[in-house]
């Protein structure tokens, strides 16, 4: 059975545009996944710890026979291999791939929650989750495109293609 899901997609560090579009072709290379949809990419300010460079975001909708666990483990292997390291909370990083959304599925785990609890707060995410699904529903919160226009203002740029 074939499952939605969505990640977001993040880059600071290593030339961030590349490592972002680069991430979108191995998201379609994982086994059993394929990428159906791709946002543009944004520039945004980071979050928590101010003093980095600013961020390439992005957001891809894939399609895949994986879990949400083994895609979830699939992700942190991509980061791996771009060369993540998690330092501290909010840290500048080469990759980071965020499971966002898996079918309608709603998970509180240690090892996993979802929805991603914070992204309907975050500009980074919503921006280009409406782009390529504006009437995705977050459960607990609404529609994408409405959680957007009551976003407060976090300096979000489409960047040229």
């Amino acid at each position: 059975m074939s499952h939605r899901a969505y990640i977001a997609i993040g880059s600071n560090l290593q030339d961030p545009e590349q490592q972002v579009l680069r991430a979108f072709a191995e998201l379609n290379n994982l086994p059993q996944t394929q990428l159906v949809a791709q946002s543009a990419l944004y520039r945004t300010a980071p979050v928590g710890y101010a003093d980095q460079p600013d961020f390439v975001n992005a957001v891809a909708e894939v399609r895949t026979e994986l879990q949400a666990s083994a895609l979830l483990a699939a992700l942190f292997a991509l980061e791996n291999a771009h060369g993540r390291e998690r330092s501290f909370p909010n840290a500048p990083r080469v990759l980071d791939l965020d499971l966002l959304m898996y079918d309608d599925l709603e998970i509180n785990s240690p090892q996993l929650t979802l929805p991603h609890p914070r992204m309907h707060e975050r500009g980074f995410v919503l921006f280009p989750l409406a782009e390529i699904a504006p009437d995705l529903e977050i459960p607990g919160h609404g529609a994408v495109h409405a959680l957007l226009k009551k976003l407060p203002d976090q300096n979000v740029r489409r960047m040229a293609a």
